[in-house]
């Protein structure tokens, strides 16, 4: 790999490590003095390689580098002593040159845990929590996260400080949390990867309907809570199932200019079935004890979603997953999705008759369902659904799906 492309890749994967180890020696008033470091450790690497050559082991010379140039902050800066010196973790005296930088896998690993709790802590909005995850968990840069939601830097870069300022506020500790913590708080932490893995799954940014990046640090961040006893809990093994289940399928959901392949329309030999088994494992995983959260139900819809054929049993499954959901967490999409499943196990007028009480006239998704139900048997009716759906729909992934639907129900009319 050459410097250009290997720099950006190690950012992506020992940034966040890095961060999380030194946020967790400085404390949450710090956060910014330990970014600053990684930064410049980070400068220093695409300057002196690019001139000396890449070194034999990038990662461990990025670990090395930043742990001499924490050294050396803690002993020149005279601020950081005075101020910093009584909060720092390991109380070890600042004149001391061989403070430690502990850069092992087992710190960085509980580093990392404990920044997960401090990062998702309810005190922030869930945009604000998605934010500052992608920042400091996963080594996004403000470009990348303004591109996500749809949004200009300056408000991201306002949303991310905000956020900082009011964890500072709060002073929330960074620390690995104890179990009655993790029983308060996991599922604020669960709902923040869901949303982080929901935003790649279908992004909105861009045109591009899938951010596989996203949704690959939303499982790196899930299996970091497997990873550890105390978090390895039925709905964290159930969240990373039902993301298996969805990745699986990646390969066969868009074309190579980025447009997108109906569930019906996609080749069944490129979803990837060792992701699939990982998925079954873990959803294995999850049925132990008594817990039955959103991911579960969520899973097992998404996992009956790996079965192409189209058989009565298949979405009896899933239309009984689905009345299970609505009464655990009801939402509008989970209602709307629920009548395609009820016209598959009963009859398109049924589902129509079901989904028009939803009456969500702000959501393209509505106006094609609708469509599609309406198109067997009523295509001018279809046609007005798609045309509508058309207007609404923002991205030229959706509009060019509409498109079609409606220059087949065209054709269809013609003939």
């Amino acid at each position: 790999m050459e410097n250009k492309e290997l720099i950006p890749h190690l950012f992506r994967t020992e940034y966040q490590k890095i961060v999380s180890v030194l946020c967790n020696l400085f404390g949450i008033h710090h956060i910014e003095i330990a970014e600053d470091i990684v930064s410049d450790t980070f400068l220093s690497a695409s300057e002196t390689w690019a001139i000396k050559g890449i070194p034999e082991n990038p990662a461990a010379w990025l670990y090395t580098v930043a742990k001499n140039k924490t050294k050396n902050y803690l002993k020149r800066n005279s601020l950081f002593e005075t101020k910093v010196a009584a909060e720092i973790k390991y109380n070890t005296p600042l004149n001391n040159p061989e403070v430690d930088i502990d850069l092992s896998d087992q710190n960085i690993a509980d580093s990392q845990l404990a920044m997960i709790f401090t990062v998702c802590n309810p005190c922030n909005s869930n945009e604000a929590q998605i934010a500052l995850a992608l920042n400091l968990l996963c080594g996004f840069g403000i470009n990348e996260i303004s591109d996500a939601f749809l949004s200009n830097k300056e408000v991201i870069y306002k949303r991310i400080n905000r956020a900082k300022e009011k964890l500072k506020e709060e002073d929330i500790k960074i620390q690995n949390p104890s179990i009655s913590e993790i029983k308060e708080r996991i599922s604020t932490v669960l709902k923040t990867i869901y949303l982080l893995y929901s935003e790649g799954y279908y992004s909105t940014s861009q045109n591009k309907t899938l951010r596989e990046d996203l949704c690959a640090e939303a499982m790196r961040l899930t299996y970091l809570l497997i990873s550890n006893k105390n978090t390895n809990l039925p709905e964290t093994n159930a969240l990373m199932a039902l993301m298996c289940f969805h990745s699986s399928r990646f390969e066969a959901r868009t074309t190579e200019n980025g447009e997108i392949i109906l569930y019906v329309d996609q080749d069944q030999s490129l979803w990837n079935q060792e992701l699939i088994e990982r998925g079954m494992y873990f959803l294995s995983q999850s049925s132990t004890g008594n817990t039955l959260s959103k991911y579960h139900l969520e899973a097992g819809i998404a996992y009956w979603h790996t079965i192409k054929e189209d058989t009565t049993e298949k979405w009896q499954h899933i239309l009984e997953l689905y009345n299970n959901l609505i009464i655990l967490e009801y939402s509008p999409i989970v209602a709307l999705n629920r009548t395609y499943a009820l016209s598959k196990v009963k009859s398109k007028k049924e589902a129509i008759a079901e989904a028009e009480k939803l009456n969500l006239t702000d959501n393209h998704f509505y106006y094609s369902l609708l469509g599609n139900l309406y198109a067997d048997f009523d295509t001018k009716k279809a046609l007005k659904q798609f045309e509508t759906a058309l207007e609404l729909a923002k991205t030229t992934a959706d509009q060019n799906v509409i498109s079609k639907n409606i220059e087949k129900l065209n054709l269809k009319n013609n003939h």
